[in-house]
């Protein structure tokens, strides 16, 4: 808690203090049924080959079309924290917390280098401070439509699944899904999982570039095995872990990137199964990037449902 208090003063300072609120408050979770079998364990070579997770996609048109939504394809702002809430929501989604964010001028980073969310800085782990500039231009037209993002909306978005097929590296316990180098991503020129699809590609361009991904996978957490999960891409992703956000690459932006240890997170128990959500949009042209690389043994909860108005 010490650390977590640490965490809260620097902020304040920066902006951010309702996301340090909320981590400073995180609590540790009753007792939850643990998976079978505890596979983060073996030995690297006897770990599967692939994980597969199953995600929901969902396509919206760009403001300048005929029913369009106002936050694809309006911003351009580069690389924002704190758009969002650091918890989900009772529906198990993001809310918006500040239309604008901040801007992040300088990525905060741990020992290694790595880009970290500024939630779980920590002086004690050699991380480095970063730096958070005020803005007041919008990224996020209004809390409503935000809100649509990551809900079936008639009218405004169409629905499908989508599997996202994790690799094991060789002789590692690292699985890597990356939109460059998976089929069919790299013969489409990146990831665009609505070409030729729902409302169709955009304008004179040769991709559909408006559209969100959301997964729910599920892990028993290990203590101090060193696990970690990375995020690369664009343009806004979130990740969170037991309904608390740790990776914020807000906003409409190239690729990015952020790393975090889940050994940082003073909340979780050790032999426990928590949840992993990642909510990401792509919303702006002209690439679209989706790369996860992580040592945690991930499973989808389970099948969500989806909407095709022209079904």
């Amino acid at each position: 808690m010490k650390d977590m208090k640490m965490t809260l003063a620097i902020l304040t300072a920066t902006g951010l203090t309702a996301s340090a609120l909320a981590l400073a408050g995180a609590t540790e979770p009753a007792v939850r049924e643990t998976l079978s079998v505890n596979v983060g364990q073996a030995a690297p070579d006897t770990l599967p080959a692939k994980m597969r997770i199953t995600a929901v996609t969902r396509d919206f048109k760009a403001f300048n079309q005929t029913n369009g939504h106002p936050d694809f394809e309006q911003y351009n702002t580069g690389l924002r924290s704190g758009l969002v809430n650091v918890a989900l929501d009772d529906d198990g989604k993001p809310t918006m917390a500040s239309s604008s964010g901040t801007k992040v001028s300088t990525p905060y980073r741990d020992a290694d280098g790595r880009a970290i969310y500024p939630g779980v800085y920590d002086t004690s782990r050699g991380d480095t401070l970063g730096v958070l500039t005020p803005v007041s231009d919008k990224a996020i037209d209004s809390a409503n439509s935000f809100r649509q993002w990551y809900r079936d909306v008639p009218g405004i978005n169409t629905s499908k699944t989508l599997e996202i097929t994790l690799e094991r590296v060789p002789g590692t316990n690292r699985y890597v899904f990356d939109s460059d180098t998976a089929a069919p991503w790299n013969t489409r020129g990146g990831f665009f999982p609505w070409d030729s699809d729902g409302f169709g590609d955009y304008a004179n361009t040769p991709h559909n570039f408006h559209f969100t991904t959301e997964l729910d996978t599920e892990f028993v957490f290990e203590s101090g095995k060193g696990h970690i999960f990375t995020f690369t891409g664009d343009d806004d992703v979130w990740v969170f872990i037991d309904n608390q956000l740790v990776i914020d690459l807000s906003g409409v932006h190239g690729k990015q990137e952020q790393t975090v240890e889940l050994d940082r997170l003073s909340w979780l128990v050790d032999g426990q199964v928590y949840s992993l959500k990642i909510f990401h949009a792509e919303r702006h042209v002209w690439a679209s990037n989706f790369r996860i690389e992580t040592t945690l043994r991930m499973r989808s909860v389970s099948l969500p449902t989806t909407y095709k108005p022209y079904d």
